[in-house]
């Protein structure tokens, strides 16, 4: 995702492409980490169910940030610049708090075995849903209006 945000901020690149394939990235790995991670991290008595919901609703402070960009008339305005950092800032939030809490409340709490199958159903889950197209600008607006 570093990449695709340079890719985005770049004069040079096809910021429009980056976009498109970072909106995808971004709510496949959202959706399936909710339907398969979360609810399975849930079960755990020993990772703080507060901080499974928080990751949820910084999914969708991230799919309010994407939708922002995504609805930005022109691509490298004064708008885009301000609401790729908003985007950008949300996601960076989201994925040092997820990984200092969730995922290291599932490391210390979950069996590998079980960590390796979640993993497996998150990328099976994730691949499905890159597959449908799910970061376009239509699917993100049911996603946020939701």
């Amino acid at each position: 995702m570093e990449d695709l945000f340079r890719q985005m901020r770049s004069v040079e690149a096809d910021r429009a492409s980056a976009l498109k394939e970072f909106a995808d990235l971004l709510i496949a790995h959202a959706l399936a980490e909710e339907a398969k991670v979360y609810p399975a991290l849930k079960r755990y008595q020993d990772i703080d169910d507060e901080e499974v919901e928080h990751g949820e609703e910084e999914h969708e402070e991230g799919n309010k940030a994407l939708l922002a960009l995504l609805e930005v008339d022109e691509i490298g305005s004064d708008e885009w610049d301000e609401k790729l950092e908003e985007l950008v800032e949300a996601i960076a939030h989201h994925t040092d708090e997820e990984e200092r809490t969730i995922l290291n409340g599932a490391r210390e709490n979950v069996a590998m075995e079980r960590r390796e199958e979640l993993g497996a159903a998150f990328l099976k889950e994730r691949a499905q849903r890159l597959k449908s197209g799910c970061g376009s600008v239509d699917n993100v607006r049911e996603i946020v209006k939701n």
